[in-house]
């Protein structure tokens, strides 16, 4: 990812020797001659940075600068000039430059201000994205050695390097941003911010001012300029977390973003730049949500190139024993206490069949820590949101409508040995198939039945 400098000068032989330097360390250059052209150029190109001649033939750099800072504030300038003086100086400041350099230029005094207003800038950018949301908490998504979180490493290892947007499926509380964010961490783009919004249930007109930001004066109460997050995460991961939500009339614009790397704040004429990489995640079936009409096919082919499926819970039940401990050492942590689960506890959380998946679990750990008050927890100490430890589970309303017709097997089959007591003899017969039969799903479908 080379960082880009815009250089507007009127003279050719002064951007020269700039734009040979500048190339020499990996930088892009854009040049311009005048203040206008400069001005359609920082708002088509996108610059890390501009360099700017204090004497261009239609304005001054005191003019261009307010100009430019109204496109994009954070982007770093830094004004040149033959004449320089301390009154002038001051007054680039207060306009808005980072910088005032007086000619004959050096230019390795050049080079070293101007990485340092660059990494002063991806600073600011961090910063803005951890305010505009805050930060989920940093853990390891790869927790356990069962077969399928073994293979959603493997696979999240070959996706690391790549710039491609990537879809993270699976269910509610499986734990997609807690992995979307390990991705970023892990990515060449780790330096940079990371932002995410959750579309469930928000309206076309706030997801767009989110995503894209507005002018001032763009509609009733836009009274401020606002960056979107496209813009507070340039150079870095933007995650959209339930992205089969996102409104129909906001798709388009969300492709644009994607395909040519543009977009327009509300109230604005002109396409900006960005260099982002988007990850997205849903618990819906997104191919269905396009055969009715609600999800652009070329959306989605372009999210789903890379595709990366997160387990339930109850798909990889051996692994709960160590997911709940660390959270668990979490939870005591902030309490300074020490706490752990005894053997009966575990065997309760891996019987338990956790819709809400990795999030109820935090739910049920953590209110058995608050409430109990002991050192070491028991089966007696849990409290399950929904359905109590030994019961199967009742769907509620149209729930099970969103799961496949292999998850609805699945999650039966679980249903009816966990009523018979995890004898498979008795749930065949109910099941309608040999014990052979029952054996191999229960083999397929990797569920683990508790030792009696």
């Amino acid at each position: 990812m080379n960082k880009k400098i815009l250089i507007v000068d009127d003279e050719r032989e002064c951007r020269a020797p700039l734009r040979e330097f500048f190339e020499t360390k990996d930088y892009e250059i854009v040049e311009s001659s005048t203040a206008k052209a400069a001005e359609e150029a920082f708002t088509r190109t996108r610059p890390d940075a501009a360099i700017l001649d204090y004497s261009l033939p239609d304005a001054n750099a005191l003019d261009l600068i307010p100009r430019l800072k109204s496109i994009d504030s954070t982007v770093p300038i830094v004004v040149v000039t033959g004449h320089g003086s301390i009154e002038l100086a001051v007054q680039a400041m207060k306009d808005g430059a980072e910088h005032f350099v007086t000619k004959p230029i050096q230019l390795s005094a050049l080079g070293v201000i101007v990485e340092r207003l660059l990494d002063n800038a991806r600073n600011r950018r961090i910063k803005l994205a951890a305010q505009s949301k805050e930060e989920r908490d940093v853990a390891d998504p790869f927790l356990g050695g069962s077969p399928l979180i073994t293979k959603l490493a493997e696979e999240v290892k070959r996706v690391l390097e790549t710039d491609r947007p990537l879809l993270i499926v699976g269910e509610t509380g499986s734990g997609k941003g807690v992995l979307a964010n390990w991705i970023h961490r892990h990515s060449p783009r780790r330096e940079e911010a990371f932002v995410n919004l959750n579309c469930a249930g928000l309206s076309r007109d706030f997801l767009e001012t989110e995503l894209f930001g507005h002018e001032k004066g763009a509609f009733t109460g836009a009274v401020n300029l606002k960056p979107g997050l496209f813009e507070v995460g340039h150079r870095g991961t933007v995650f959209l977390d339930e992205i089969g939500d996102v409104d129909p009339q906001v798709q388009p614009k969300l492709l644009k973003v994607l395909e040519e790397k543009q977009f327009r704040r509300l109230g604005s004429v002109q396409d900006r730049q960005v260099d982002v990489r988007l990850i997205a995640a849903s618990h819906q079936n997104l191919t269905e949500l396009v055969q009715q009409h609600k999800f652009r096919s070329d959306l989605y082919f372009r999210v789903s190139t890379l595709q990366l499926r997160l387990p339930a819970l109850r798909e990889r039940r051996e692994d709960i024993p160590l997911v709940a401990s660390s959270l668990l050492q979490k939870f005591a942590a902030e309490l300074g206490r020490e706490v752990t689960l005894l053997p009966d506890a575990n065997k309760a959380l891996m019987s338990y069949s956790w819709p809400g998946n990795i999030r109820e679990l935090r739910n049920v750990l953590e209110r058995a820590v608050l409430l109990s008050g002991k050192k070491a927890l028991d089966a007696g100490d849990l409290r399950f949101d929904a359905i109590p430890v030994g019961t199967p589970d009742k769907p509620s309303g149209n729930g099970h409508l969103s799961l496949s017709l292999t998850d609805q097997e699945r999650r039966h089959i679980e249903d009816v040995l966990r009523a018979q007591g995890w004898k498979v003899v008795r749930a065949a017969k109910i099941l309608g198939l040999s014990r052979s039969s029952l054996y191999r799903k229960i083999r397929d479908y990797q569920i683990v039945v508790p030792e009696n």
